[in-house]
């Protein structure tokens, strides 16, 4: 039997959403988007859900999109990337806050999930970014949501140079909301529980909304034209070579 990519569980009003394909550093294949999509709408039913925790099975949070499962198939790559996008949007649209604990390498898509949480608690030496161009591929989904988080002047500079930054550098640009030693991390995620727990829970859906919509003007018809710009590039000669050498690796 294969194991579920995705182990949820909830306790006390806190979910916690698991990314488990750890042999992959929790890379997401097309039944690891499917399920997160899922788990993620069936959350807004909870009536006594107060918070959202994402995390991804040790040592990493997520190494971005799986695309050796797609292959060279051009409709599967655009059915994984608009999954994803898609994925982003339920995210947003809970009406709890929702944290990233992101205790190791978060790139790629994986960066992009993390971009669209409320808060991010990492540390400074966690490995973040998004090295698309490196591969010959086009960060077209990620882009609105970065370019929200940190500006459009830092979202250039950190997409066109591709590859890599650390937690530090993503605390001071502001991708990361909280920055603490490693082995604080699972302690400094239970205070913000804890801290949004004395919240009104309605103040907390009505304010989420009110941030969405302030926000989020053109947010789907944007994702969903990333998302086809990015399948585009990806299914491209130059970025199927590159992902030809990276798989003889």
């Amino acid at each position: 039997m294969t194991a579920e990519p995705i182990k949820t569980s909830h306790d006390d009003g806190v979910t916690r959403i698991t990314l488990d394909r750890p042999e992959v550093r929790n890379a997401m294949s097309p039944e690891m988007i499917e399920q997160l999509n899922e788990t993620i709408r069936g959350l807004g039913s909870m009536e006594d859900l107060r918070s959202v925790i994402i995390q991804g099975s040790d040592p990493c949070f997520c190494a971005g999109m799986d695309l050796k499962t797609a292959g060279t198939n051009p409709q599967a790559m655009r059915g994984m990337l608009r999954g994803l996008a898609d994925t982003m949007i339920q995210l947003r649209k809970l009406e709890v806050p929702v944290i990233a604990r992101v205790q190791g390498a978060a790139v790629g898509g994986g960066c992009g999930l993390m971009t669209g949480c409320d808060f991010v608690v990492s540390h400074p030496d966690a490995k973040l970014g998004y090295p698309e161009v490196d591969h010959g591929i086009c960060p077209a989904v990620v882009a609105p949501w970065l370019v929200r988080k940190i500006g459009g002047g830092r979202a250039r500079a950190l997409l066109l140079s591709g590859g890599t930054i650390t937690g530090q550098t993503g605390f001071d640009i502001g991708l990361v909301s909280h920055l603490v030693a490693r082995e604080e991390i699972d302690q400094t995620v239970d205070r913000l529980v804890e801290r949004i727990a004395r919240g009104g829970a309605n103040a907390l859906a009505v304010t989420k909304r009110w941030l969405n919509q302030l926000e989020n003007a053109n947010l789907e018809e944007e994702l969903g034209q990333g998302a086809d710009i990015s399948a585009d590039v990806l299914a491209g000669p130059e970025a199927q070579e590159r992902l030809a050498r990276s798989r003889k690796r």
